[in-house]
């Protein structure tokens, strides 16, 4: 079984590099660059339309595992041929991404592109798709209450399907947190939930991911970017991921420990709408404040931000692994560090930034 898994995760890389190669070249050809504007850190001619590959190499492993792998008539993967209403996910996934790669050439009104995604979290809803319990305690206690795992499941695709779109706005930033992110679900799934069709699917999407950002990386610079298409896509999986061990499995991803292992972009979007909340401004108004932008003013390099950032997320996906692995008291200590190293360091962050840019007003010279 490790052989076939390697294979198909090889895949899933190569075919990747191929498809984001061809998009990179037909970009060129044809002119399909991503518009300069204030809120952009990048400059020159670079497509952004990488998202087709990582995102067709997935959604064909997907497709495979779920309608090709068994039907064969060797069992390849024991124990864990993937159920029919995965179906409603798959069609949900290709329906945000086709939606964000026509935004990426069209640019789509914000509430057409919500409806898109609320379509999306409802297809992923009616075949029961929904987180069991917020921490280890399940929704099925609460009796009547049960229905809340619905509106939070719905809040969270949503968030999170938005909240990887918010930070993609450095070379190699979403890809490569959303890699490691992806590895520590693909742990989590083998040695404490032990499913391994879920494995294999957390880590073809690090190796699709992984084969854009060849391109994708500052060594110098990004070659391109991966478009709405490709965040928004990539936000909606990683939504996806800790709600597929769901039907008759003993383990059950609690809500709080998939936030604390995702933090990166969940802290920055609510920093995103607290900040222009408190400005008067409307919660969808795009600036340059968010966590690339503050690291990017007190001197770091991309490549600085990228390591600082990717530091954090292994630091996050160790104690949500700890946490997950433990048991009672424990367990919600390693969560509790989770929160709070992320909230330190976006408070750490947010001052340390204020009080710079509050000094050089008062010092224009």
């Amino acid at each position: 079984m490790v052989f076939v898994f390697g294979i198909i995760i090889v895949a899933a890389f190569i075919v990747s590099i191929i498809i984001v190669a061809q998009i990179l070249a037909l970009s060129h050809k044809k002119s399909w660059y991503d518009p300069i504007d204030d809120r952009k850190i990048h400059t020159g001619e670079v497509p952004r339309l990488g998202g087709i590959g990582f995102a067709s190499a997935f959604i064909g492993i997907c497709f495979g595992i779920t309608m090709i792998i068994p039907l064969l008539p060797v069992q390849i993967l024991p124990g864990s041929a993937i159920h029919l209403p995965f179906l409603f996910p798959l069609i949900a996934m290709i329906l945000v991404f086709v939606s964000g790669v026509f935004d990426d050439f069209r640019p789509m009104a914000p509430r057409y592109k919500l409806l898109t995604q609320v379509i999306a979290a409802f297809l992923v809803l009616i075949p029961g798709y929904t987180f069991r319990s917020i921490l280890f305690i399940d929704f099925s206690i609460l009796g009547s209450l049960n229905w809340l795992r619905y509106p939070l499941t719905f809040l969270w695709i949503v968030g999170l399907t938005n909240a990887v779109n918010l930070i993609d706005g450095l070379d190699g930033l979403a890809g490569g947190v959303s890699v490691l992110a992806a590895i520590f679900f693909a742990l989590i799934f083998a040695f404490i939930a032990n499913n391994s069709t879920m494995v294999l699917i957390c880590l073809c999407l690090a190796a699709s991911l992984m084969g854009f950002l060849i391109f994708n990386l500052p060594f110098p610079r990004a070659r391109i970017f991966m478009g709405d298409g490709g965040s928004q896509f990539l936000g909606f999986i990683l939504a996806l991921l800790p709600l597929m061990n769901t039907f008759g499995e003993p383990f059950s991803f609690p809500l709080l420990y998939a936030a604390a292992l995702l933090g990166i972009p969940i802290f920055d979007t609510f920093s995103a709408i607290w900040r222009r909340l408190r400005d008067g401004q409307r919660i969808d108004n795009p600036d340059r404040l968010h966590i690339h932008h503050k690291l990017l003013k007190l001197g770091f390099s991309t490549r600085g931000v990228d390591a600082v950032l990717y530091g954090l997320q292994i630091i996050l996906g160790v104690l949500v692994f700890a946490a997950l692995r433990c048991k009672g008291g424990q367990s919600l200590v390693f969560l509790g560090m989770a929160y709070v190293v992320t909230t330190g360091f976006f408070a750490a962050i947010h001052f340390v930034t204020r009080a710079m840019m509050k000094k050089q007003k008062n010092c224009p010279g």
